[in-house]
């Protein structure tokens, strides 16, 4: 897989910004949950939507969760939402944002 993945636990990774027509391979490598935390449009608009991102996850049998946080601006609630669809998704998660920071953050913070 070309996509740059940060293996945190056995359980979740996070990834910079993927498109639609990584899915397949995300399922592939064996994830069952993709957690989107970068805004639709925050990259302009060459940066696929959160709909189109959620046809492909689920067109790959993925499940797709949809949490849009404003970098610098990550709130407890944010914060609590993370954890919660972590805790409760079928893992392995895959979360990405531009970088991939954002959803590293957002996971530290919820530990």
């Amino acid at each position: 897989m070309t996509i740059s993945i940060t293996q945190h636990t056995d359980h979740f990774a996070t990834a910079p910004q993927i498109s639609p027509q990584d899915m397949a391979a995300i399922a592939a490598h064996g994830f069952r949950t993709v957690i989107n935390n970068r805004p639709d449009f925050e990259g302009g608009p060459e940066q696929p939507t959160s709909e189109a991102m959620a046809q492909a996850a689920h067109a790959a049998g993925l499940e797709y969760h949809y949490l849009p946080v404003i970098s610098g601006q990550i709130t407890a609630e944010q914060v609590a939402e993370f954890a919660a669809k972590l805790q409760a998704a079928q893992g392995p998660v895959l979360a990405f944002c531009r970088s991939g920071a954002r959803s590293t953050n957002m996971w530290h913070m919820g530990k």
